[in-house]
């Protein structure tokens, strides 16, 4: 089988500048004292975390996988039912058996790009209390271990994958590009963090009642935003150049439907609840659009993408204000309501809407249609597979479960070895100078209306 290995490295140098949109988003959401800071915690954690997918990361995901590729399949599984239930690939440490395999370079290097922003995302959720050492920490790890395996589970012919083979559900768990291996991931990974360190300071008043923490640029944030949106065409069509180039062009198309659907959405939402469209909430509807169709983009016609965006944006407003409001958790990007509430509707979308066009051998089931929602009829698909949905339940509740307890537990070891929040004369001061020796604003007195009030 031959590859179009160039565009898939051009696919992955897009998914590279995510990190910048990322990087930007992040930094402009936060206040001008931590600046510095926030924006090295994102660099650091891109550095880390590919080093540490390389290390082994790469080969407990995609063990299973490189026979495509012409390397040896290899793949730990327990066997249930006479069924294999694959765990974990353990083939391909450090690239060292790739040799000269030039399609196993750009699967590693697409899916390493990838990867990394599932790292990134706590910081956003975690940044202006997160210590700096206990993060690089972090950034070692959670590329290497938990987000590769749970990768394996769904795109290296794990257990999840083999649901439709073992059990018969559908054609097993599908999420093309992401909404559950990242953007899910990350989502829960970012809300063990936050409750283990708490709010920052001056966020909640003594009555419980959330006040606002304004940012300091927003045009760092829309900006952010678009070279965000950008890089997402490398993100949802890298994939297809491995496994259906010809639904490129839809992929882009779906891709840029759902976004706009999730910010016009978005944006007319925020407007009637509060009178004002909130430019950030518009971008959280933009990037929530865009999480929630990369688990379906091939799989769907542009009908059910711009629903699939719709919804993420509907849904992004709601979060955003239950997760501060109700539950009292400091995410100051939106990073939760958008990566993991738009990545676990992502994964459900797909078993609602696929339309069954696409995917007839997808995870190894050759006896069906291709991948078709519980309501794939509606969108001119031959059959309604409710069996696709509940392969889809068990894998978003699987990615929840899994990542909450393996991040919980990561929290509460690494805050033993290293403290997780910073010292409180530092957050108050501002966590530059004290973290990284470096100011963005240096010539600046800046000011700070959140934490400088008594809380």
């Amino acid at each position: 089988m031959s590859f179009n290995l160039t565009a898939v490295v051009l696919a992955g140098a897009f998914v590279i500048l995510m990190q910048a949109g990322f990087a930007l988003v992040a930094t402009g959401l936060c206040r001008a004292k931590n600046a510095a800071q926030v924006i090295s915690m994102n660099l650091l954690i891109f550095v880390l975390s590919v080093l540490g997918f390389w290390g082994c990361g790469s080969a407990f995901l995609s063990g299973g996988w490189f026979g495509a590729l012409g390397v040896p399949d290899s793949q730990w599984a327990i066997h249930l039912f006479g069924h294999p239930f694959g765990l974990m690939g353990t083939h391909g440490f450090f690239l060292s058996p790739s040799g000269a395999d030039q399609a196993v370079y750009a699967l590693f290097f697409l899916q390493a790009v990838m990867i990394s922003l599932a790292a990134v995302i706590p910081a956003g959720v975690m940044a202006e209390r997160w210590k700096l050492a206990n993060l690089v920490l972090y950034g070692m790890l959670a590329a290497a271990l938990p987000l590769a395996v749970f990768g394996h589970w769904v795109w290296g012919g794990g257990w999840l994958a083999q649901l439709g083979q073992n059990l018969g559900l559908g054609h097993g768990f599908v999420d093309f590009a992401g909404s559950s291996v990242v953007h899910a991931a990350g989502g829960m990974i970012g809300l063990m963090g936050a409750i283990a360190l708490g709010p920052r300071l001056g966020k909640y008043a003594r009555d419980g009642r959330p006040r606002p923490i304004a940012g300091h640029n927003l045009v760092y944030v829309v900006v952010g935003s678009l070279l965000l949106a950008a890089g997402w065409f490398g993100f949802n069509i890298g994939p297809s150049l491995f496994a259906a180039e010809s639904r490129a062009p839809l992929i882009a198309v779906n891709t840029m439907l759902a976004s706009v659907a999730g910010a016009a959405v978005a944006g007319a939402w925020v407007t009637v609840k509060f009178r004002r469209p909130d430019p950030s909430m518009v971008c959280n509807g933009l990037l929530a659009g865009l999480v929630a169709i990369s688990a379906s983009c091939p799989f769907v016609n542009p009908v059910g993408a711009v629903i699939t965006g719709a919804v993420a944006g509907f849904l992004v407003v709601y979060a955003v204000l239950f997760f501060e409001g109700t539950m009292k958790v400091d995410d100051p990007m939106g990073a939760l309501s958008v990566h993991g509430v738009g990545g676990v509707w992502g994964v459900f979308s797909l078993g609602l809407l696929a339309d069954g066009s696409f995917g007839a051998n997808w995870n190894g089931v050759q006896d069906k249609a291709g991948v078709s929602g519980a309501f794939a009829t509606v969108f001119g698909g031959p059959a309604n597979d409710w069996g696709q949905l509940l392969a889809q339940i068990i894998g978003a509740l699987s990615c929840l479960v899994f990542f909450g307890l393996a991040a919980w537990l990561w929290f509460k070891v690494s805050n033993r070895i290293v403290p997780l929040r910073t010292r409180r004369e530092d957050e108050l001061g501002g966590l530059d100078l004290p973290e990284v020796g470096a100011e963005c604003y240096p010539d600046f007195h800046l000011t700070d209306k959140g934490s400088s009030r008594p809380e």
